[in-house]
């Protein structure tokens, strides 16, 4: 049972409508904030509260980037993988909003006051360099761009995506006075995602899928 379940997520995943359909998806929290922001319904500080959901919806499309390869190997659904390059260029998608949203809106592109921001805030400079880090996976996307860098240096590049995930969570914690929840959670999310792709690297996980036992293992009477 359990098989023809797998069969038929895997027929849906890989149909000529599920790419468009999570973009159409993916673009909805854009779509929704716009409104909002056209509504008046951001609140009394509709500035800040464009910052911040742009910003929260950068790193939750970063997290569910990180997600989809745990996701798949526990579901042994490979089509899942389609997915992962799309949902991480969202990721950079809202998290160049957010910036936008802070540098033209919220500072009219002053840009000596966004660098005494960046120089002076923490949690900016930590926002920043995620935003960096992602920049440059964005940029390095393609399958033109895996040629020119070569398999190595091009692995090599996008497991930063690790560091911006961490950064994003702490940019997040430290971004909100007190101590609250919420941010707490994503940074628990990514340290999850993280210890589940080392489970699944580990020697004895390698050598399961392999089909045979490690050279150090607890098995039986041991």
């Amino acid at each position: 049972m359990a098989t023809g379940i797998r069969q038929t997520v895997s027929a849906a995943l890989m149909s000529r409508w599920a790419k468009p359909a999570v973009f159409v998806a993916a673009l909805l929290p854009m779509a929704w904030t716009f409104w909002l922001a056209g509504t008046g319904g951001l609140g009394a500080e509709p500035i800040a509260e464009g910052v911040r959901q742009t910003g929260l919806w950068a790193l939750r499309f970063l997290l569910i980037a990180l997600a989809v390869t745990p996701l798949r190997q526990l579901t042994r659904v490979p089509a899942l993988a389609r997915f992962r390059r799309m949902i991480g260029l969202f990721a950079f998608a809202y998290a160049l909003l957010h910036v936008l949203t802070y540098v033209g809106i919220d500072q009219f592109f002053d840009w000596a006051a966004v660098w005494k921001d960046i120089v002076k805030r923490p949690y900016i400079t930590v926002g920043m360099g995620a935003f960096v880090i992602l920049t440059a996976l964005a940029a390095t996307s393609t399958n033109g761009m895996v040629k020119r860098l070569g398999g190595r240096r091009w692995r090599a590049l996008h497991k930063t995506v690790f560091a911006a995930g961490l950064a994003g969570c702490f940019h997040y914690v430290m971004l909100v006075k007190g101590w609250q929840i919420p941010p707490f959670v994503y940074l628990a999310v990514f340290a999850g995602l993280v210890a589940l792709r080392l489970a699944w690297a580990s020697p004895w996980r390698i050598a399961v899928r392999a089909g045979r036992q490690p050279i150090f293992s607890r098995s039986g009477g041991d």
